[in-house]
């Protein structure tokens, strides 16, 4: 790698050379962007010795137009094709697949899969526009990416979405850890009654964690490091579905609520009555709207969004190629759509309308020290609380890009902003009454525009005239493209917000 003498002279090559019908000239790349020019070529010449001096954004990836020149970090453009896949997939993969069934619950079998469907396919059109933007200026960050189409205030925006996305991110999957730990420990050690134990706990639980496990990880210098944490979360996640499906045809329906009568004896009885199907609560719903409804679109798109992840990946990847990336993500996209599904539906068809917002909280309504679902919860713990320093990278680097745009790494920062994001985070979710409030409101602000609004806008800004026109059918399906988005992000809050007005929000009462 340190023998490949032509980095300099290939970068600015490669960015002209680029089929967009236009030549990019070397100084339009410095005037247009004032990080490009220490993102150039040149830096690939440098040591790891001076990674140290480095901007922490470009540690984390690199902004040159070939990664194989690049060295600041361990991974650039070594990563395999499956390797990229299941990175891109872990970063889909993220709490929202608990909310799912819940989602079913409240549109049906049909409208969740046609909408599941939907959302599947445009967040895979989204990467496609990212994929060419990024191509053709040969930038590998998003905040860039709206530095080239609008300036500051297109990084700003890029960097404070990102920002809101992935600290809603964080929260909910801290919500889980203060939902589901007291209900781990209270199960393990057979505690029937809440007795104001701090051990059982939520609230002193989610910071002892946050102290323990996620701080040490959040203050690695780079991402790379944090790499070996997310094959196992996934393999966790994959254990919660298998388990989902398992325990459809072990429960009831009608399901009895274990805490209507304390002992186990009762349930097992019930676990043997017959007739049970010819309840009309036990046929499932092919198509249902009322007032939880609203909630669902926010819950998926939320489910799907990893698109600050993408450009990282796709700057890792071995011969990176926009084609190679765009199989990456399709298969990713796929791979995950089919586990979005299957929990979705199994969760659903065990509970119907009792589930619960938060999935593997129903479960214990039914048996709270069922042995397997023990199990499940322990996993789905573990996978949400090392996914959180990962989150956490690519907001502590927005925030870089916007606070302190031209400074080199500082262990100080480093470290200052990893405890006031969990800090505050922590706060949040504390003080938070419902992880809904947490999937909605983020799922319909954020999450619209890294999914449909800035891939668009930034295509039409950043794709040069001469290649395509306003009025090209590209450039019009990037515009709907974006007008969805906006149409996405009203109705979803204006949803909320009715729902929340007219008092039957199950997300203002709690459980």
């Amino acid at each position: 790698m340190s023998e490949d003498r032509p980095a300099v002279e290939t970068t600015p090559a490669e960015v002209n050379a680029i089929p967009n019908g236009k030549g990019h000239e070397p100084g339009e790349e410095s005037s247009a962007s004032a990080k490009t020019p220490a993102e150039d070529g040149e830096n690939s010449q440098r040591t790891g010795n001076t990674e140290a001096n480095l901007p922490e954004s470009q540690e984390f990836l690199s902004g040159t137009e070939d990664k194989k020149m690049t060295r600041f970090t361990d991974f650039e453009g070594k990563t395999s094709f499956g390797m990229s896949v299941f990175n891109l997939g872990n970063a889909i993969m993220g709490s929202g697949i608990l909310g799912l069934a819940y989602a079913m619950a409240n549109t049906g079998v049909i409208l969740f899969l046609v909408l599941l469907t939907v959302v599947a396919v445009l967040s895979s059109y989204s990467i496609h526009l990212l994929l060419k933007s990024s191509g053709i200026v040969g930038i590998r960050a998003y905040e860039q990416l709206g530095y080239r189409a609008f300036g500051t205030p297109g990084k700003m925006a890029a960097g404070i979405a990102i920002t809101l996305q992935n600290i809603g991110a964080m929260s909910s999957y801290l919500y889980i850890v203060k939902y589901e730990f007291p209900l781990v420990i209270q199960a393990f050690l057979k505690v029937d009654k809440f007795a104001g134990e701090w051990y059982l706990n939520g609230n002193y639980l989610v910071i002892i964690v946050s102290v323990a496990v996620i701080l040490p990880l959040a203050l690695m210098k780079q991402l790379g490091y944090l790499g070996y944490t997310s094959g196992f979360s996934l393999s966790c996640m994959v254990f919660f579905l298998v388990s989902v499906i398992y325990k459809k045809f072990n429960i009831p329906c009608p399901f009895t609520d274990f805490n209507v009568n304390d002992t186990a004896i009762r349930l097992n009885v019930s676990a043997m009555d017959p007739g049970g199907e010819e309840n009309p609560a036990c046929i499932p719903k092919m198509v249902n709207l009322n007032s939880q409804t609203a909630y669902t679109i926010p819950i998926l798109a939320f489910a799907f969004v990893c698109h600050p992840e993408v450009l990282p990946i796709y700057t890792e990847l071995r011969n990176a190629t926009k084609k190679k990336m765009q199989h990456v993500a399709n298969i990713s996209i796929a791979v995950m759509y089919v586990m979005y599904f299957l929990a979705a539906l199994f969760g659903y068809l065990t509970f119907y309308g009792n589930v619960e917002a938060e999935l593997l909280h129903t479960y214990s309504r039914v048996n709270p020290y069922d042995t397997l679902i023990l199990c499940v919860r322990v996993a789905v713990l573990t996978a949400v609380t090392l996914t959180v320093p990962i989150v956490l990278f690519p907001v502590r680097r927005a925030i870089q890009q916007m606070m302190f745009p031209n400074k080199t790494f500082y262990w100080p920062r480093h470290i200052a902003i990893a405890l006031i994001l969990l800090t505050f985070i922590n706060l949040l979710v504390i003080f938070a009454p419902n992880i809904l409030n947490i999937f909605g409101i983020i799922g319909a602000t954020s999450a619209p525009c890294l999914i449909f609004i800035f891939p668009a806008v930034f295509y039409i800004r950043i794709v040069p005239k001469e290649e395509e026109p306003l009025r090209s059918v590209p450039k019009i399906l990037a515009a709907c493209f974006a007008g969805i988005g906006f149409l996405f992000m009203i109705m979803s809050l204006s949803f909320i917000i009715i729902d929340w007005t007219s008092g039957n929000s199950k997300a203002s009462s709690g459980h």
